[in-house]
């Protein structure tokens, strides 16, 4: 009697070995390979979330490295309350791996699914939760777009300020080359260190409009010292100049003041007192100013020695003050002999001016009109009295010239007011 059918179709399986096994195993197998499957989409799931966890990261520190606002805030908070929620379900994704080996040959149908079901739970709560992180990282993009923009005009801002130190302590080197310290400048770029390290410390710590003030500050300081070092050489040769100039000039004005004391001699013989009273002072005040300018003038070679440049440039304006007036005294002297001699030759010349100057106001004033405006009229009529009055005190032994003189021009200077108030009332519409 022939086998039946189904120890037809066992026997061949148990003579190959294991046929006992296949036949209970082969449900085990199956279930094996819905696990293993499980397993590769839960592995999936984990490498999609942490890619997506490690970009929006990024973002989050982008916005937290420039905006310091309570939006911002909230954002870094919201991220930090997810990322605890993805490290929950990460803990349980890796504990249902670890639960199970899936390559063990005993593996048994009812573990593999067991394994298959947690995996896929894990997995589960791995694509929720990276729905919520999608979800988030699109509520972001207006704080994102926000602080790109931000860090668009702030590495460009910080990197000019660099450049700028950079390019200053390049000029004060080559300043200090030419044998010139510049010590103030080196200074003023020492003080620039604390805030370099700031820039360097970036947004995140000291905020970006802060940053890109400070960025803009640190550039135009350091400009200013590079652009000064540049200069520094020339202004060396600068106050060199100025030196030899200045001790030329007050030697000059040294033999200029003795020659005053016979311009004033011939004041006293020909003029009255009051012609050359007010200069009696002016040579010993030259002298003494000269004298003083010289001093100064010591000093301010002693500071460009030491090159305290501000110092020497600020003694040698001193001098020069000095000098100056002491040149305009001594110049009064010669001045005022050359202009009473001429005023004693010819002083019709000197009243014809006048009278020119006030005929001349008297037209403009009468232009267009057929009576003068009392505004312009009355101080020009004035004029014509106090120039009478000056031609009256030439009369006498010894006339004041000089008097003559100074009434002569301030009577020119009050019809030129009268002539300028003329033209601005026309030139306004007035009458």
């Amino acid at each position: 009697m022939g086998l039946p059918l189904v120890a037809v179709l066992v026997v061949p399986a148990a003579f190959a070995g294991g046929g006992t096994r296949r036949w209970f195993g082969g449900r085990a197998e199956g279930q094996r390979a819905e696990a293993q499957a499980a397993k590769d989409a839960a592995a999936a799931a984990f490498y999609e979330l942490d890619t997506a966890q490690r970009d929006l990261r990024i973002s989050i520190e982008t916005i937290s490295a420039v905006d310091d606002s309570p939006a911002a805030r909230r954002a870094v908070s919201d991220f930090e309350a997810l990322g605890r929620r993805i490290d929950d379900v990460s803990n349980r994704y890796i504990q249902a791996i670890d639960a199970y080996d899936l390559d063990r040959d005993d593996l048994e149908a009812a573990a593999a699914s067991r394994a298959r079901g947690e995996i896929t739970r894990a997995k589960d709560e791995l694509v929720g939760v990276k729905r919520e992180l999608d979800r988030f990282g699109e509520s972001l993009a207006p704080l994102l777009g926000k602080a790109e923009t931000q860090l668009a005009r702030l590495a460009p801002a910080v990197e000019r300020a660099r450049q700028a130190l950079l390019a200053a302590s390049d000029a004060l080197d080559a300043v200090r080359a030419t044998q010139l310290r510049a010590d103030d400048l080196a200074a003023r770029l020492a003080a620039l260190a604390p805030e370099l390290t700031k820039l360097n410390q970036g947004a995140a710590q000291h905020g970006a409009q802060a940053t890109l003030e400070r960025a803009g500050r640190v550039q135009r300081e350091a400009e200013a010292i590079r652009v000064e070092a540049e200069r520094l050489p020339e202004k060396a040769a600068e106050i060199d100049h100025r030196l030899v100039s200045l001790r030329t000039r007050a030697q000059a004005l040294t033999t200029r003041a003795g020659q005053i004391d016979p311009v004033l001699s011939e004041l006293r013989r020909r003029f009255s007192a009051a012609c050359w009273q007010d200069l009696q002072q002016v040579p010993e005040q030259a002298v003494a100013n000269v004298r003083q300018a010289e001093l100064k003038l010591t000093e301010a070679q002693a500071a460009r020695d030491a090159q305290k440049w501000a110092e020497a440039t600020s003694l040698l304006t001193t001098v020069r003050a000095l000098l100056n007036s002491t040149d305009e005294a001594v110049s009064a002297a010669g001045d005022r002999l050359s202009r009473l001699n001429a005023v004693q030759k010819d002083p019709q010349q000197e009243v014809e001016r006048t009278r020119f100057a006030i005929r001349d106001a008297q037209r403009l004033a009468m232009s267009g009109r057929t009576s003068p405006d009392p505004r312009h009229a009355h101080p020009l009529d004035d004029a014509v009295a106090r120039l009478d009055r000056a031609v009256g005190s030439l009369q006498g032994r010894h006339p004041d010239y000089w008097h003559f003189l100074t009434e002569t021009e301030a009577v020119r200077q009050s019809v030129a007011r009268v002539v300028a108030r003329i033209r601005e009332d026309r030139g306004t519409g007035g009458h």
